[in-house]
């Protein structure tokens, strides 16, 4: 029997439905325009890739645009600046407004520079700003680890013990995630210490998608300042960082954004922050205005827009791959990528649950859709880097693991299919019960 009622829905688990369900037409699959690897075991043309969480796939158009700025280089040299036809100089500017768009913010609330961690390091520069009585730091206990050594790191530059001065919020004893309302009460009855709350909007981890604008609230009533690392939100989740008032936000490119390993991040900054000058910022050469940049003055003329906080000129063969990837999802739209993610990792979870009732596994990410995002993070028992490598080498699925026993399978809505979701959960099976996902009792 191949039909299993999820509590949500009616799964049918052949293989047959999965290929179905993809020759209905999607206007929010993209997988045309991805460099999908190829399989080697011949089975299957290409893997089932579910680490875009970890490691977009590259998109087709990204060779061509850095050739062309090659090119640009060779035959234009300095001259490049201005009269490439996409003129360094003010090439970043091409990207602020689909970044604003793909994290609901004002262009000028916006800027694509750095990478993530530097970026949160300078945004803490403008609104870390503790006291003796209010220097406490909110993260997750389990946030990536380097927003956990950024964190520590500030509240020791400030001369604070880090021990003490980060606040680590943990999950109920057996539970996985957090809830809203155990975060809420502890910025309520701890708020008169806490300086600033720093937490990720999708949980690296357990792919947990945290209330940003409930959170945002209570800590401003708190007193506090609220960040948010969006690392693993950033087209992932449909976002309104200007609406939510969020105080700042840092996200990298190179996962859900596609745009090559260790590829430029963005920043957010609210634009009642950015029009205010007496915020302190740290400076260099591009936090000063475009059209005084050149008069080499020793005081900077910052605009009043997130560029203020920008500070070195932009890595021009890096911003390439960004304006490629962001093109993809302005055209798209990240409401019809939401939908099309859920539907995914609904269809995803509902293969893999028959797995869990029989214990083979444990389905930790939050089932509810506001509550996630479309990774789905299982616990598995064993080693889940064994497991990772057998996926890979015996059914040729690409997942990732975070030790000791978490496997991660992000179905990324533009590339990412039904048929590659039914090869995830019959690899799943066939690894752990031995068996095909078809014939696993529910």
């Amino acid at each position: 029997m191949t039909d299993v009622n999820t509590g949500h829905m009616t799964i049918d688990r052949s293989e047959a439905a999965a290929l179905a369900l993809d020759a209905q037409p999607d206007p929010a699959s993209r997988r045309a325009l991805f460099r999908i690897p190829a399989a080697q075991s011949g089975a299957h043309p290409q893997v089932a890739y579910f680490a875009g969480n970890s490691l977009g796939l590259q998109p087709r158009a990204t060779r061509e645009e850095l050739l062309a700025d090659l090119d640009d280089w060779a035959d234009l040299a300095v001259h490049g600046h201005v009269e490439s036809a996409r003129p360094w100089l003010p090439y970043h500017a091409e990207l602020t407004e689909p970044a604003a768009r793909l994290v609901g913010a004002l262009p000028s609330e916006v800027v694509v520079m750095n990478s993530l961690t530097v970026n949160l390091h300078l945004l803490m520069a403008s609104f870390y700003r503790p006291t003796p009585q209010r220097h406490r730091i909110v993260v997750e206990d389990h946030c990536f680890s380097s927003d956990s050594y950024a964190v520590r790191s500030q509240a020791a530059f400030h001369g604070f013990d880090p021990d003490t001065a980060v606040l680590r919020l943990r999950p109920r004893p057996g539970e996985d995630t957090l809830r809203t309302e155990d975060v809420l009460h502890v910025l309520g009855d701890e708020g008169a210490s806490i300086a600033l709350v720093l937490l990720g909007g999708v949980n690296y981890l357990t792919g947990e998608f945290m209330d940003i604008p409930a959170i945002t609230r209570a800590g401003h009533a708190a007193g506090a300042m609220v960040g948010w690392d969006l690392a693993h939100a950033a087209g992932n989740v449909v976002l309104r960082l200007h609406e939510w008032d969020v105080d700042f936000a840092a996200w990298c490119s190179y996962k859900y954004l596609n745009s090559g390993p260790g590829s430029l991040a963005g920043a957010f900054i609210h634009e009642r922050h950015v029009t205010n000058r007496s915020i302190p910022r740290l400076e260099g050469w591009w936090s000063t205005r475009e059209a005084t940049r050149f008069a080499m003055a020793p005081v900077s003329d910052p605009p009043p827009t997130a560029d203020s906080w920008a500070m070195s000129n932009p890595p021009i063969f890096a911003m390439g791959p960004v304006r490629t990837s962001l093109a993809i999802f302005d055209e798209v739209g990240m409401e019809a990528l939401r939908t099309r993610s859920l539907a995914l990792s609904d269809y995803l979870w509902g293969l893999l649950e028959p797995l869990a009732t029989a214990g083979a596994l444990r389905i930790v990410t939050p089932r509810e859709h506001d509550r996630r995002g479309t990774q789905i993070s299982v616990r598995v028992p064993g080693d889940a880097a064994e497991l990772t490598d057998r996926l890979r080498v015996n059914w040729e699925v690409i997942a990732d693991e975070r030790k000791p026993d978490i496997v991660r399978l992000a179905p990324a809505a533009l590339y990412c299919t039904y048929h590659d979701c039914w090869r995830a959960a019959d690899a799943m099976a066939r690894e752990l019960v031995g068996t095909p996902i078809t014939e696993v009792c529910a």
